[in-house]
């Protein structure tokens, strides 16, 4: 029961806490009932939520009791953000989420035995009560001055765009959470992001107000590369998103391929189940052979597998490993071949094309000459194959699943060009 402490603290996943000593004993006595949140502020949980996914679940495998919350209520308000005020989305928009992200959450908590997981919504307990009750029976116990020290509020005070009202009231609704869940489910932990910890704090100070308690906090840290950019933004593509319709399994497993070195070995305790003895022996392998990505390519194969399973994560390695001449082409399926050439640059060409023509439509050479000079160094390949010929056609026939061609200049430069009626 307590050993989960030692081990989130050895993974370097307890930034913020409040009392580790007291939280400690508590679970000495038995498996407490626990809670993280997770907001529908969009179609999809993104890679810093997993990290919060996975803490649950490490909590759930020490016999400890979590309640995962989705926000159908405090996802109409939105945290406050520290730049700009958030978009307000429909109730409609907003339930239509709260299903999606139940379903992303629920396959990695285990919904029977003695701990079952639970799956609890705001909206709930929320909806149902008036204006009045809320500021009589809830803010009456916030002091506005303290709100006001809070990271974000405190940002946006000091900024053009300032706060509204709707978004300054949002950690009353956060703190209302944990007290009605420590009321009906005895929960006496909350767990979430480091960058949460003033929304996190309005809970426990809420409770001791109003119930007497004290009750317990665990605050992890941000996912953020060595330069303090968050995972996913410094690549300018935005979140790294678990959805596979917005960033493809493909797109998440050569993020982390492409991870910098320093930060490879964090991210390995903190996304991965994988014990201390195999994360040592791989830290050390990576260090002896630092040109083989061991640790990165290890850890993009347990996130993807974590996010995405055996099946779709065996077809990424597959096209990680064809696309540089190491594997068959063939054997991908179209989608996977798809989002791979995606990232790398897809453009499309009539069927009967030259070999020159579709370098030059991929972007791989400027110019027809350049496309005759990488030919004839041997430095041209369409799926694989070395072409002898800039101005040799390409028939449909040569095309893999989805109509698609692999093109690739050198060792590592490819891109894809899908074919379309000539």
């Amino acid at each position: 029961m307590t050993d989960v402490l030692e081990d989130l603290q050895w993974r370097g996943l307890i930034a913020l806490s409040t009392d580790l000593d007291e939280l400690r004993a508590e679970m000495a006595k038995g498996p407490i009932t626990y809670y993280c949140g997770f907001d529908p502020t969009a179609p999809s949980l993104h890679i810093g939520h997993l990290l919060q996914v996975l803490t649950v679940r490490r909590l759930q495998m020490a016999g400890h009791n979590p309640l995962a919350l989705v926000g159908g209520a405090t996802g109409l308000i939105g945290d406050p953000r520290p730049s700009a005020e958030r978009q307000l989305h429909s109730r409609d928009q907003v339930a239509e989420w709260v299903d999606k992200i139940r379903a992303q959450i629920e396959p990695y908590l285990d919904f029977t035995g003695g701990n079952a997981a639970r799956m609890v919504n705001n909206l709930d307990w929320t909806a149902p009560m008036s204006a009045i009750d809320f500021l009589r029976d809830i803010g009456k116990h916030f002091r506005v001055n303290k709100m006001l020290t809070k990271d974000a509020v405190s940002a946006r005070l000091n900024s053009d765009a300032g706060i509204s009202y709707t978004e300054f009231s949002y950690q009353i609704l956060q703190g209302m959470d944990f007290l009605e869940l420590f009321r009906r489910y005895g929960c006496r932990l909350q767990t979430g992001g480091s960058d949460q910890w003033g929304n996190l704090t309005a809970g426990t100070d809420l409770i001791r107000r109003m119930e007497g308690e004290s009750v317990h906090l665990l605050a992890t840290p941000l996912l953020v590369n060595s330069a303090g950019e968050k995972l996913g933004k410094s690549t300018g593509g935005g979140s790294l998103w678990m959805d596979a319709e917005m960033t493809s399994p493909y797109a998440l497993y050569q993020y982390f391929v492409n991870l910098e070195d320093a930060i490879v070995g964090g991210l390995l305790k903190q996304l991965t189940f994988l014990e201390r003895e195999e994360i040592e022996a791989i830290e050390k392998e990576t260090a002896e052979r630092p040109a083989a990505r061991i640790a990165q390519r290890r850890l993009a194969e347990e996130v993807t597998r974590l996010v995405h399973g055996d099946q779709e994560t065996a077809q990424v390695i597959a096209a990680s490993q064809a696309l540089f001449g190491r594997g068959s082409l063939a054997e991908l399926s179209a989608s996977t071949l798809r989002a791979a050439l995606r990232e790398a640059g897809l453009a499309s060409a009539p069927a009967g094309s030259t070999v020159a023509d579709l370098f030059i439509a991929a972007g791989l050479v400027a110019s027809r000459n350049e496309a005759r000079r990488t030919v004839s160094e041997g430095g041209a390949y369409v799926n694989n194959e070395r072409v002898a010929d800039a101005e040799e056609i390409v028939p449909a026939e040569r095309a893999l699943a989805g109509g698609l061609l692999v093109l690739r200049k050198g060792k590592r430069t490819f891109a894809g060009v899908e074919l379309t009626s000539a």
